[in-house]
């Protein structure tokens, strides 16, 4: 059922900064795409099934721009490591097991089912480099109703021999019967994945960059997330003048080729001002860039500046799953880099926070993570009855408190793309 109204306390962002919030008011769903907000249902709507959900917050579906399917087992682990002490001594050891489709089916069941039942609609995943494994993860992501960009991993030198591609040609071969494979799925979308510049050989890159350019993929990879990783790049690349240049030189970077990168915790001026002109998505993650020590990305410059950005988790860097989480650590440590490092950019505001979780990042799908007209139909009913409180609280306040305080077991129920997932607690439909 496509078409329907949800009534309850509308909240979504128009800029990144702008909140708007409609008490007692419907949302519209005609055909899977938003028709607008109402605080009196138009006569031509009044035929449509309306879900009440009257004294409940009803929020935009969120994005995660940035989660490792494979890494869900392990999170939690390892977090006293560095970046590279901690991929070698955890995550490479994990991801080597989904050769094994017995576990992978065991490992990906999990995710996937804690995904469908937290707040994020949609999500931009990575897989390892086996790709019957990473098909039986678009299978059940396929199965769960997220929308999402999924990627059979690429590495192809500095790494465990187990995980490496046998050459850049075969990595090619194998890359592209795993794109034509992908054309069974609706929901699920293949997306280009090499892993980081310092696993992808210059003949890998190349052979990356000619499917992009046949099948006009977008892709994703990590940019600029530890000092130690950007020295480790200028030694492998000495012709990029930044880490970013790494990847344009093969036309993977931006432009004709929609990209996320990662982190872009130390992102030089150069290296910004090529995200900007070339529309480059940074999924800022910063819970993963606390647990590994990475740094605190400038998201207010991001922001300033008009860089598309969004937010990820960073499975398992980052503990879970929640873009809630993410929201609040986002703010956080916005507030330590500008009390430690850089007063000249002030700390995010909620309204900000919530805009990189829903329409921020969801720009990356096109019309998604807004309630206006036009935009794709997700949506989340928060459950706030376990967040006692005896004042009154306006719409942005209510919405603050689930922020910080809740968590996606608070979930009332979520739809996606104009399909209902799930109702924890069967609403009359009138």
């Amino acid at each position: 059922m496509k078409k329907f109204v949800i009534k309850g306390d509308i909240c979504y962002s128009e800029t990144s900064d702008k909140l708007y919030t409609a008490k007692d008011s419907y949302a519209v769903c005609e055909d899977g795409i938003c028709a607008g907000v109402y605080q009196k249902l138009p006569e031509r709507y009044e035929a449509f099934p309306c879900y009440d959900y009257t004294g409940h917050l009803v929020i935009p579906g969120l994005t995660d721009l940035h989660v490792h399917a494979p890494q869900y087992p392990f999170r939690g682990l390892g977090m006293d490591l560095e970046l590279i002490d901690w991929l070698n001594t955890h995550t490479f050891v994990e991801e080597a097991k989904y050769a094994e489709l017995s576990y992978a089916e065991k490992a990906y069941e999990i995710f996937t089912e804690d995904l469908r039942n937290s707040a994020t609609a949609r999500a931009c995943i990575f897989g390892t480099i086996h790709t019957k494994a990473t098909l039986l993860l678009m299978e059940k992501l396929e199965e769960s109703g997220i929308i999402a960009y999924a990627g059979r991993v690429n590495m192809d030198r500095n790494s465990p021999e187990n995980l490496c591609e046998k050459d850049a040609v075969t990595a090619a071969r194998d890359t592209e019967e795993w794109i034509l494979e992908c054309g069974r799925f609706q929901n699920v979308r293949p997306m280009l994945t090499p892993r980081f510049i310092p696993v992808c050989s210059d003949a890998l890159m190349e052979e990356l960059s000619r499917l992009q350019k046949k099948y006009h993929l977008p892709l994703q990879s990590h940019l600029s997330e530890n000092l130690g990783e950007i020295e480790w790049v200028k030694e492998l690349c000495p012709d990029a003048a930044f880490y970013g240049a790494a990847y344009d030189k093969y036309g993977l970077f931006g432009n004709d080729c929609p990209t996320i990168m990662a982190h872009c915790v130390h992102s030089s001026e150069d290296e910004i001002r090529m995200m900007k002109e070339q529309n480059v998505f940074v999924a800022h993650c910063p819970e993963s860039n606390t647990n590994l020590s990475s740094g605190i990305a400038p998201v207010r410059k991001y922001l300033e500046l008009g860089v598309h950005a969004g937010l990820g988790s960073d499975i398992a860097a980052g503990s879970g799953l929640s873009i809630f989480k993410a929201m609040a650590m986002a703010v956080q440590c916005s507030k330590l880099r500008w009390r430690l490092t850089d007063q000249s950019l002030v700390p995010l505001r909620i309204e900000e926070a919530f805009y990189l979780g829903t329409k921020g990042g969801g720009a990356f799908f096109g019309k998604a993570g807004s309630f206006e007209k036009g935009y794709e139909f997700d949506a989340i009913v928060l459950d706030e009855s376990s967040l006692r409180h005896p004042q009154e609280l306006d719409m942005k306040e209510r919405l603050e408190r689930f922020i910080y305080l809740a968590d996606d077991r608070c979930i009332a129920a979520k739809f996606v793309g104009g399909v209902r997932l799930f109702e924890k607690n069967q609403r009359h439909v009138f």
